[in-house]
């Protein structure tokens, strides 16, 4: 069962990590079509189309900093933090499943 991972903490690590991943899937294709809805209008944005704002939004999922332009109005920046947030929640919770699914083995080990 170890070797196909088919014991009770593989299969809920599994679950966690796919549900995070969907989650996150979601998260980062509202995100993209809000910011490009809250950006496209102004002049200074870099947001001009869907698949730029995607970009964008994909790639403040997966850093804390870039080099790419930032929102300029007050909505998209309410929504820059609420990316930047979800990055940490998703690194959090993606470390505290495979800590516990270390953890759940070794009390296994241990009985």
């Amino acid at each position: 069962m170890v070797a196909r991972g088919a014991t009770p903490h593989h299969i809920t690590l599994r679950n966690r990590v796919a549900d995070l991943l969907m989650l996150t899937l979601v998260v980062d294709l509202v995100g993209t079509t809000a910011m490009w809805l809250f950006e496209r209008g102004d002049a200074q944005t870099g947001f001009t189309t869907w698949a730029g704002a995607l970009f964008w939004t994909t790639t403040q999922l997966t850093t804390v900093a870039s080099q790419l332009p930032n929102p300029v109005t007050p909505a998209g920046k309410a929504l820059d933090v609420v990316l930047q947030l979800w990055g940490l929640v998703f690194a959090s919770v993606l470390v505290a499943s495979v800590v516990s699914f270390f953890l759940g083995r070794h009390a296994d080990g241990m009985q």
